[in-house]
């Protein structure tokens, strides 16, 4: 078993473990809890009784929708029932075990059951690991809009663990190869040296070249969120947890034409891309900066262009974006990796000529 531990230098300071075997270290992770509920989806049953055996508690084994169908207002109602049901207290623990949904959802219920109680994240998939389990985001959604609703309830620990990954579907492994990709283009170009080198690598779960690209991506996450945990401090030539967002504007836009359909790093690679070009059109990045996003997006088979005529029905959902203040429309962008702005307001003409571009 090899594990790397990154501390999250947070309000409340916590450990992400992440490894081959990384799921071992439940029984610490939940700290005594007399009472543990493990949330996770139908398909995950098996390995959450497998971890339960850890405990020296009494588990609850919560079954939950697949994928985004598991954040709602009613699956967190039902959650809510049987915490009550089986007298749940502020001195037990919840455990997600799941790709991002599950986590996002886990995590709401233990922020909002008696007023926030201790959880522990099991991301089982590959954007799970290195997207939703670190920052402490939690949420579900509503018809209009993704993550409507939520709350900052951060993780008494994530426990990444690599071996789930053998058995994840290779579009799945995409979904979190974006994020990572993302990561490296904010704040690490050793991540992007990893994925040039060897894209075939970041495809194949057990490479040691994958398994040090995702601890540098979520020690670039959690080193982020440690310095702007609720999304606060992108003032002036600042930008702070805001950052993280890179491609997320048009990404989530994406995301809810397609309701939801589409996997979230297909949509934020696509986002990504249009960043990148805005970047360009605005006077901040060079061609070379623009053909790389393509390269490396593109390496390991993640898309790179979205449909024509669908300009209108995105500009008008970018308006529901939470970076979105006074009315006025904000990018996260890059001079170069590394080198972030916020771009306030860009002129209409030229959002829609860089799609346009997209397009082609």
């Amino acid at each position: 078993m090899s594990t790397t531990t990154i501390r999250v230098e947070t309000d409340q300071p916590y450990d992400v473990v992440v490894g081959h075997g990384a799921a071992s270290g439940l029984a610490e992770a939940v700290g005594g809890a007399a009472r543990v509920a493990i949330l996770h989806p139908e398909v995950l049953a098996d390995r959450a009784t497998e971890l339960a055996t850890q405990l020296d508690a009494e588990v609850t084994q919560v079954q939950l929708p697949r994928g985004e169908k598991a954040k709602t207002a009613k699956v967190l109602d039902a959650c809510w029932k049987i915490l009550a049901e089986d007298g749940f207290t502020r001195s037990d623990a919840i455990v997600g075990v799941g790709g991002g949904a599950t986590t996002d959802l886990a995590g709401f219920v233990a922020a909002t059951w008696l007023r926030g109680v201790r959880y522990v994240s099991v991301p089982t998939t590959l954007l799970g690991m290195v997207d939703a389990a670190v920052g402490g985001k939690t949420g579900i959604n509503l018809k209009a809009g993704k993550n409507l609703v939520g709350a900052f309830w951060e993780p008494a620990a994530v426990l990444a663990d690599l071996d789930f990954l053998t058995t994840l579907p290779v579009d799945d492994l995409r979904g979190g190869l974006a994020e990572m990709i993302k990561h490296g283009f904010i704040a690490d170009p050793r991540t992007l040296e990893l994925f040039e080198s060897d894209p075939q690598a970041m495809l194949t779960p057990g490479s040691a070249a994958l398994a040090e690209a995702v601890a540098r991506s979520m020690e670039v996450k959690a080193g982020v969120v440690a310095g702007d945990l609720r999304e606060r401090t992108s003032t002036g030539g600042r930008v702070g947890r805001e950052l993280l967002n890179y491609g997320h504007t048009l990404g989530h836009a994406v995301e809810r034409r397609e309701k939801y359909t589409m996997r979230h790093g297909y949509a934020v690679s696509i986002g990504t891309q249009f960043a990148a070009l805005l970047s360009r059109n605005l006077g901040h990045a060079d061609d070379a900066f623009v053909a790389r996003h393509r390269d490396v997006f593109g390496s390991v088979g993640l898309p790179l262009t979205y449909a024509a005529d669908a300009w209108d029905d995105l500009r008008a959902t970018m308006n529901l974006d939470k970076k979105t203040r006074a009315g006025s429309l904000r990018f996260v962008l890059l001079d170069a990796v590394g080198e972030p702005f916020i771009a306030e307001a860009p002129d209409e003409d030229v959002l829609r000529r860089t799609y346009a571009e997209l397009t082609a």
